[in-house]
């Protein structure tokens, strides 16, 4: 029987770009998938067509919705578009690696790296307002889908924004308590009563079992 009081969430990153590649900052640039994140988004959609799922959301970013493809396919399912799942904008920092803007903005760096959620990245959008929209975005789905198992495709500093959100940790500890999400790994967050407790994190979806 269905369990009606809570909703599963399954938070997947897109697949590899050519400037995660490099470690450069995505943000809100629309940059493609590698040929290795389009394989890593095959796999996201194998683990799709086994894990029972009710819905796919994704960030309006075209790797977002690359990535989602192949779960589409799979599941034949419509994936919706979220606006507030885009990832947050870096500002300067788009399409820069950190130690290149360590080089031009030393302090500015420095004060990210001592609270990332304090001191964004220069002209980068403010992470608390990113939390907030990302945070909300989720707690729609499950309350859309009310007993239900969704995916949901989007980003790396949004995902780890939103967990300390839903989580109640201190956001400036995004970086260290949930190390980068690995491309097309699934996170697991249950949601109920508008609560969310993670059940798994960063798991590769060649290795999930759906549960």
């Amino acid at each position: 029987m269905t369990d009606t009081t809570r909703t599963t969430l399954f938070l997947a990153r897109h697949g590899e770009t050519v400037w995660h590649e490099e470690n450069r900052y995505a943000g809100v640039s629309d940059i493609a998938l590698t040929p290795r994140g389009a394989e890593q988004a095959q796999d996201l959609g194998a683990w799709a067509a086994g894990a029972g799922l009710d819905a796919i959301v994704t960030s309006p970013l075209s790797r977002a919705r690359r990535t989602a493809a192949p779960a589409v396919l799979a599941t034949g399912l419509a994936a919706r578009v979220e606006s507030d799942l885009a990832e947050l904008g870096f500002g300067l920092a788009e399409g820069k690696t950190l130690g290149e803007m360590r080089r031009t903005h030393p302090e500015r760096c420095a004060a990210f790296l001592r609270d990332p959620a304090a001191h964004p990245l220069p002209g980068g959008e403010d992470p608390g307002a990113a939390a907030t929209r990302g945070a909300a975005a989720l707690l729609r789905e499950a309350e859309r889908h009310p007993g239900g198992r969704v995916l949901v495709v989007a980003h790396s500093t949004l995902f780890r924004l939103v967990l300390c959100r839903l989580l109640s940790i201190p956001p400036g500890e995004y970086r260290r308590v949930f190390p980068r999400p690995l491309n097309c790994a699934v996170t697991e967050v249950r949601v109920a009563g508008g609560r969310a407790s993670l059940m798994s994190y960063n798991v590769p979806t060649t290795r999930v079992v759906p549960g």
